[in-house]
Protein backbone atom coordinates (compact mmCIF):
# COMPACT_ATOMS: atom_id res chain seq x y z
CA UNK A 1 0.00 0.00 0.00
CA UNK A 2 1.45 3.32 -1.02
CA UNK A 3 1.73 5.97 1.66
CA UNK A 4 2.12 9.68 1.19
CA UNK A 5 3.94 12.12 3.36
CA UNK A 6 1.91 15.20 4.29
CA UNK A 7 3.27 18.29 2.60
CA UNK A 8 4.85 20.89 4.84
CA UNK A 9 4.32 24.62 4.31
CA UNK A 10 7.88 25.38 3.22
CA UNK A 11 8.47 28.92 2.03
CA UNK A 12 11.77 29.80 0.39
CA UNK A 13 13.59 32.91 1.57
CA UNK A 14 12.99 34.87 -1.63
CA UNK A 15 9.22 34.29 -1.50
CA UNK A 16 9.16 35.16 2.20
CA UNK A 17 10.99 38.41 1.53
CA UNK A 18 8.54 39.34 -1.21
CA UNK A 19 5.42 38.56 0.80
CA UNK A 20 6.41 40.22 4.07
CA UNK A 21 5.05 43.73 4.30
CA UNK A 22 6.66 44.47 7.66
CA UNK A 23 10.35 45.08 8.15
CA UNK A 24 12.01 44.17 11.42
CA UNK A 25 13.90 46.57 13.61
CA UNK A 26 15.81 46.48 16.85
CA UNK A 27 14.18 48.86 19.33
CA UNK A 28 16.29 51.93 20.12
CA UNK A 29 16.75 52.01 23.91
CA UNK A 30 19.34 54.78 23.88
CA UNK A 31 17.09 57.31 25.59
CA UNK A 32 16.04 54.93 28.35
CA UNK A 33 17.63 55.01 31.79
CA UNK A 34 19.42 52.05 33.31
CA UNK A 35 17.49 50.37 36.13
CA UNK A 36 17.81 47.14 38.07
CA UNK A 37 16.13 44.39 36.06
CA UNK A 38 15.26 40.87 37.17
CA UNK A 39 13.35 38.00 35.61
CA UNK A 40 12.55 34.45 36.63
CA UNK A 41 11.39 31.77 34.18
CA UNK A 42 10.54 28.12 34.64
CA UNK A 43 9.89 24.97 32.63
CA UNK A 44 9.36 21.28 33.26
CA UNK A 45 10.64 18.03 31.82
CA UNK A 46 8.93 14.66 32.20
CA UNK A 47 11.20 11.61 32.03
CA UNK A 48 10.49 7.91 31.86
CA UNK A 49 10.87 6.21 35.24
CA UNK A 50 14.20 4.58 34.38
CA UNK A 51 15.68 7.80 33.05
CA UNK A 52 14.53 9.73 36.13
CA UNK A 53 15.96 7.09 38.46
CA UNK A 54 19.29 7.13 36.61
CA UNK A 55 19.44 10.92 36.95
CA UNK A 56 18.40 11.00 40.60
CA UNK A 57 20.80 8.24 41.70
CA UNK A 58 23.78 9.50 39.70
CA UNK A 59 23.78 6.45 37.43
CA UNK A 60 23.17 8.22 34.12
CA UNK A 61 25.92 6.91 31.79
CA UNK A 62 26.85 10.46 30.73
CA UNK A 63 27.52 11.72 34.25
CA UNK A 64 26.01 14.33 36.58
CA UNK A 65 23.02 15.53 34.57
CA UNK A 66 21.92 18.47 36.72
CA UNK A 67 25.44 19.84 37.17
CA UNK A 68 25.93 20.04 33.42
CA UNK A 69 22.38 21.36 32.91
CA UNK A 70 23.13 24.19 35.34
CA UNK A 71 26.22 25.21 33.38
CA UNK A 72 24.30 24.92 30.08
CA UNK A 73 21.50 27.12 31.41
CA UNK A 74 23.95 29.82 32.46
CA UNK A 75 25.71 29.68 29.10
CA UNK A 76 22.40 29.85 27.22
CA UNK A 77 21.28 32.92 29.16
CA UNK A 78 24.59 34.66 28.45
CA UNK A 79 24.31 33.97 24.70
CA UNK A 80 20.67 35.00 24.29
CA UNK A 81 21.33 37.81 21.82
CA UNK A 82 23.20 35.34 19.58
CA UNK A 83 20.06 33.19 19.31
CA UNK A 84 17.20 35.71 19.31
CA UNK A 85 17.70 38.19 16.45
CA UNK A 86 16.27 41.38 17.95
CA UNK A 87 17.47 40.94 21.55
CA UNK A 88 19.94 43.51 22.84
CA UNK A 89 23.27 42.15 24.14
CA UNK A 90 23.20 42.76 27.89
CA UNK A 91 25.86 42.69 30.61
CA UNK A 92 24.33 40.25 33.09
CA UNK A 93 24.97 40.72 36.81
CA UNK A 94 24.11 37.09 37.56
CA UNK A 95 22.38 33.97 36.26
CA UNK A 96 21.08 31.31 38.65
CA UNK A 97 19.65 27.92 37.77
CA UNK A 98 17.61 25.85 40.24
CA UNK A 99 15.95 22.44 40.07
CA UNK A 100 12.95 20.93 41.82
CA UNK A 101 12.76 17.13 41.68
CA UNK A 102 9.29 15.57 41.47
CA UNK A 103 9.75 11.84 42.07
CA UNK A 104 6.01 11.15 42.12
CA UNK A 105 5.75 12.21 38.47
CA UNK A 106 9.34 11.50 37.34
CA UNK A 107 9.66 15.16 36.42
CA UNK A 108 11.96 18.08 37.10
CA UNK A 109 11.02 21.73 37.33
CA UNK A 110 13.80 24.04 36.15
CA UNK A 111 14.04 27.69 37.20
CA UNK A 112 16.30 30.44 35.86
CA UNK A 113 16.76 33.82 37.53
CA UNK A 114 18.65 36.57 35.72
CA UNK A 115 19.57 40.06 36.91
CA UNK A 116 21.17 43.08 35.33
CA UNK A 117 21.36 46.86 35.48
CA UNK A 118 20.41 47.86 31.96
CA UNK A 119 18.02 49.78 29.71
CA UNK A 120 15.93 46.75 28.79
CA UNK A 121 14.72 43.64 30.53
CA UNK A 122 16.09 40.11 30.86
CA UNK A 123 12.95 38.06 30.23
CA UNK A 124 14.42 36.37 27.16
CA UNK A 125 17.65 35.62 29.00
CA UNK A 126 15.71 33.85 31.74
CA UNK A 127 13.70 31.87 29.18
CA UNK A 128 16.81 30.93 27.22
CA UNK A 129 18.47 29.78 30.45
CA UNK A 130 15.52 27.50 31.24
CA UNK A 131 15.54 26.08 27.72
CA UNK A 132 19.29 25.49 27.77
CA UNK A 133 19.02 23.53 31.01
CA UNK A 134 15.96 21.57 29.88
CA UNK A 135 17.51 20.57 26.55
CA UNK A 136 20.68 19.43 28.30
CA UNK A 137 18.65 17.19 30.61
CA UNK A 138 16.91 15.89 27.50
CA UNK A 139 20.20 15.24 25.70
CA UNK A 140 21.79 13.40 28.63
CA UNK A 141 18.66 11.37 29.41
CA UNK A 142 17.56 10.26 25.94
CA UNK A 143 20.10 7.41 25.82
CA UNK A 144 18.42 5.85 28.86
CA UNK A 145 14.91 6.38 27.53
CA UNK A 146 13.88 8.90 24.83
CA UNK A 147 10.25 9.09 26.03
CA UNK A 148 10.63 12.69 27.23
CA UNK A 149 8.26 15.66 27.28
CA UNK A 150 9.15 19.34 27.70
CA UNK A 151 6.26 21.47 28.93
CA UNK A 152 4.99 24.61 30.64
CA UNK A 153 7.88 26.90 29.78
CA UNK A 154 6.93 30.39 30.92
CA UNK A 155 8.11 33.66 32.39
CA UNK A 156 7.10 33.76 36.06
CA UNK A 157 7.98 37.31 37.01
CA UNK A 158 9.90 40.36 35.86
CA UNK A 159 10.92 43.50 37.68
CA UNK A 160 12.35 46.87 36.71
CA UNK A 161 11.79 49.49 34.04
CA UNK A 162 8.60 51.49 33.47
CA UNK A 163 6.31 48.48 33.85
CA UNK A 164 7.64 47.67 37.33
CA UNK A 165 6.69 44.24 38.65
CA UNK A 166 4.76 41.76 36.49
CA UNK A 167 3.73 38.25 37.51
CA UNK A 168 2.34 35.52 35.29
CA UNK A 169 -1.27 34.69 36.30
CA UNK A 170 -0.21 31.10 37.00
CA UNK A 171 2.71 32.18 39.18
CA UNK A 172 2.18 32.40 42.93
CA UNK A 173 5.01 34.38 44.59
CA UNK A 174 4.41 32.80 48.01
CA UNK A 175 4.60 29.04 47.52
CA UNK A 176 4.08 27.13 50.76
CA UNK A 177 5.91 25.11 51.68
CA UNK A 178 9.06 25.67 49.63
CA UNK A 179 10.30 22.39 48.15
CA UNK A 180 13.04 21.10 50.45
CA UNK A 181 15.20 19.97 47.54
CA UNK A 182 14.89 23.15 45.51
CA UNK A 183 17.94 25.39 45.31
CA UNK A 184 16.92 28.72 46.77
CA UNK A 185 17.69 31.90 44.84
CA UNK A 186 19.56 34.61 46.68
CA UNK A 187 17.35 37.60 47.48
CA UNK A 188 18.87 40.97 48.27
CA UNK A 189 16.74 41.69 51.37
CA UNK A 190 16.55 38.23 52.92
CA UNK A 191 16.31 38.51 56.71
CA UNK A 192 15.14 42.14 56.65
CA UNK A 193 11.90 43.05 58.42
CA UNK A 194 9.95 45.99 56.97
CA UNK A 195 7.03 48.11 58.17
CA UNK A 196 5.03 49.61 55.29
CA UNK A 197 2.77 52.64 55.82
CA UNK A 198 0.31 54.02 53.26
CA UNK A 199 -0.50 57.68 53.92
CA UNK A 200 -3.77 58.74 52.32
CA UNK A 201 -6.94 60.46 53.50
CA UNK A 202 -9.09 58.75 50.86
CA UNK A 203 -7.69 55.26 51.40
CA UNK A 204 -8.02 55.56 55.19
CA UNK A 205 -11.71 56.51 54.73
CA UNK A 206 -12.37 53.64 52.34
CA UNK A 207 -13.10 56.04 49.47
CA UNK A 208 -10.22 54.75 47.34
CA UNK A 209 -8.26 51.52 46.98
CA UNK A 210 -4.67 51.40 48.17
CA UNK A 211 -2.53 50.98 45.06
CA UNK A 212 1.03 51.83 46.08
CA UNK A 213 1.09 50.03 49.45
CA UNK A 214 0.48 46.54 48.07
CA UNK A 215 3.04 47.21 45.33
CA UNK A 216 5.64 48.05 47.98
CA UNK A 217 4.74 44.92 49.93
CA UNK A 218 5.17 42.80 46.79
CA UNK A 219 8.48 44.45 45.87
CA UNK A 220 9.94 43.75 49.30
CA UNK A 221 8.54 40.24 49.43
CA UNK A 222 10.07 39.41 46.04
CA UNK A 223 13.47 40.40 47.44
CA UNK A 224 13.10 38.14 50.48
CA UNK A 225 12.06 40.72 53.09
CA UNK A 226 9.56 39.93 55.85
CA UNK A 227 6.60 42.34 55.95
CA UNK A 228 6.20 43.03 59.66
CA UNK A 229 3.17 45.29 59.17
CA UNK A 230 1.25 47.28 56.58
CA UNK A 231 -0.75 50.18 58.01
CA UNK A 232 -2.96 52.82 56.39
CA UNK A 233 -3.19 56.26 58.02
CA UNK A 234 -4.67 59.61 56.96
CA UNK A 235 -2.60 62.67 56.07
CA UNK A 236 -2.34 63.76 59.70
CA UNK A 237 1.04 64.51 61.27
CA UNK A 238 0.34 62.84 64.62
CA UNK A 239 -1.04 59.66 63.11
CA UNK A 240 1.85 59.40 60.65
CA UNK A 241 4.34 59.84 63.48
CA UNK A 242 2.57 57.28 65.64
CA UNK A 243 2.65 54.70 62.83
CA UNK A 244 6.33 55.39 62.09
CA UNK A 245 7.32 55.08 65.74
CA UNK A 246 5.46 51.77 66.09
CA UNK A 247 7.89 50.40 63.55
CA UNK A 248 10.96 52.18 64.91
CA UNK A 249 10.33 51.00 68.47
CA UNK A 250 10.00 47.35 67.45
CA UNK A 251 13.39 45.65 67.62
CA UNK A 252 12.51 43.33 64.74
CA UNK A 253 11.96 46.14 62.21
CA UNK A 254 15.00 47.37 60.27
CA UNK A 255 13.20 49.62 57.79
CA UNK A 256 10.07 51.75 57.91
CA UNK A 257 8.88 52.92 54.50
CA UNK A 258 5.93 55.16 53.71
CA UNK A 259 4.09 55.86 50.47
CA UNK A 260 2.06 58.99 49.86
CA UNK A 261 1.93 62.58 51.04
CA UNK A 262 5.28 63.76 49.63
CA UNK A 263 3.96 66.39 47.19
CA UNK A 264 3.21 70.11 47.49
CA UNK A 265 -0.47 70.14 48.38
CA UNK A 266 -1.48 71.45 51.83
CA UNK A 267 -2.38 67.90 52.94
CA UNK A 268 1.00 66.45 51.91
CA UNK A 269 2.63 66.37 55.35
CA UNK A 270 4.47 63.04 55.41
CA UNK A 271 8.01 64.53 55.07
CA UNK A 272 7.27 67.13 57.74
CA UNK A 273 5.98 64.48 60.16
CA UNK A 274 9.02 62.24 59.65
CA UNK A 275 11.61 65.03 59.62
CA UNK A 276 10.47 66.16 63.08
CA UNK A 277 11.42 62.71 64.41
CA UNK A 278 14.70 62.32 62.51
CA UNK A 279 18.04 61.94 64.25
CA UNK A 280 20.09 61.94 61.03
CA UNK A 281 19.10 62.74 57.47
CA UNK A 282 20.33 60.76 54.46
CA UNK A 283 20.27 63.38 51.69
CA UNK A 284 21.79 61.03 49.11
CA UNK A 285 18.70 58.82 49.10
CA UNK A 286 16.44 61.85 48.62
CA UNK A 287 18.58 63.13 45.75
CA UNK A 288 18.66 59.69 44.12
CA UNK A 289 14.88 59.32 44.27
CA UNK A 290 14.29 62.69 42.61
CA UNK A 291 17.03 62.27 40.03
CA UNK A 292 15.91 58.78 39.05
CA UNK A 293 12.24 59.76 39.08
CA UNK A 294 12.92 62.70 36.77
CA UNK A 295 14.16 60.27 34.13
CA UNK A 296 10.58 59.04 33.89
CA UNK A 297 8.56 62.19 34.68
CA UNK A 298 9.79 65.76 35.19
CA UNK A 299 7.41 66.43 38.08
CA UNK A 300 9.51 64.07 40.21
CA UNK A 301 11.68 67.12 40.96
CA UNK A 302 8.72 68.47 42.96
CA UNK A 303 8.61 65.44 45.23
CA UNK A 304 9.73 65.91 48.84
CA UNK A 305 10.72 62.25 49.25
CA UNK A 306 13.23 61.84 52.07
CA UNK A 307 15.25 59.32 54.01
CA UNK A 308 16.53 59.51 57.57
CA UNK A 309 17.52 57.51 60.62
CA UNK A 310 15.35 57.42 63.72
CA UNK A 311 17.19 55.66 66.54
CA UNK A 312 18.87 52.87 64.55
CA UNK A 313 16.02 52.37 62.06
CA UNK A 314 16.07 53.52 58.45
CA UNK A 315 12.94 55.49 57.47
CA UNK A 316 12.14 56.36 53.84
CA UNK A 317 9.20 58.34 52.43
CA UNK A 318 8.20 57.54 48.85
CA UNK A 319 5.54 59.17 46.64
CA UNK A 320 2.04 57.75 46.48
CA UNK A 321 1.73 56.57 42.89
CA UNK A 322 2.23 52.90 42.05
CA UNK A 323 4.67 53.63 39.24
CA UNK A 324 6.73 56.03 41.38
CA UNK A 325 6.92 53.40 44.12
CA UNK A 326 8.16 50.76 41.68
CA UNK A 327 10.76 53.10 40.21
CA UNK A 328 11.86 54.34 43.63
CA UNK A 329 12.23 50.82 44.97
CA UNK A 330 14.31 49.80 41.93
CA UNK A 331 16.59 52.84 42.44
CA UNK A 332 17.06 52.18 46.16
CA UNK A 333 17.44 48.39 46.05
CA UNK A 334 21.18 48.26 45.19
CA UNK A 335 21.93 50.48 48.22
CA UNK A 336 19.50 49.15 50.83
CA UNK A 337 21.39 46.02 51.96
CA UNK A 338 24.62 47.96 52.60
CA UNK A 339 22.77 50.86 54.25
CA UNK A 340 20.96 48.54 56.65
CA UNK A 341 24.19 46.60 57.30
CA UNK A 342 26.16 49.71 58.29
CA UNK A 343 23.28 51.06 60.39
CA UNK A 344 23.56 47.94 62.52
CA UNK A 345 27.28 48.55 63.05
CA UNK A 346 28.64 46.59 60.07
CA UNK A 347 31.78 47.68 58.28
CA UNK A 348 31.90 49.62 55.02
CA UNK A 349 33.77 46.93 53.09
Amino acid sequence: METTTPSLPWVDSQTAHQTMSQSFRMIDVGAKSETQRRAVAQGSIDLAEDAFTALATGKNPKGNVLALAEVAGIMAAKRTSDSIPLCHPLPLDYVRIAFEMKSATNSINVFCEVGTSAKTGVEMEALCGVNGALLTIYDLSKAVNPAIILREIRLNTKEGGKSGVWNHPAYHPQPSPEPANQVQFHKALSGISVAVITVSDRVSKGESQDQSGPILVECFHNQGAFIFSHLVVPDEVKQIQRAVMEGVENSQVSLVITTGGTGLSPRDVTPDAIEALAHRKIPGFSELLRQDGAKHVQTAWLSRSLACVIDDTLVIALPGSGKAVQEGFAALLPLLPHALHTLKGGNHG
